[in-house]
């Protein structure tokens, strides 16, 4: 998930941070994309408006390259 579109769903970083309640200043730590466990909580709190997205693979998989 963009972190643009969960500001542009709550209008506001201000209200995106008191929704997940944490501060604006811990969203501007993010960078482009939220957090994993942010998204997922926003995917909580909206009831599915914004969605999570799943990972890539699975944690402790390892990448492969095609032979």
């Amino acid at each position: 998930m963009k972190k643009a579109d969960a500001i542009d769903h709550f209008g506001s970083k201000a209200a995106l941070a008191a929704a997940l309640g944490i501060t604006v200043q811990a969203i501007a730590q993010w960078g482009e994309d939220v957090p994993a466990r942010r998204s997922l909580e926003l995917e909580k709190v909206t009831g599915g408006a914004l969605r999570a997205e799943p990972p890539l693979r699975e944690p402790g998989m390892r990448a492969t390259t095609a032979a």
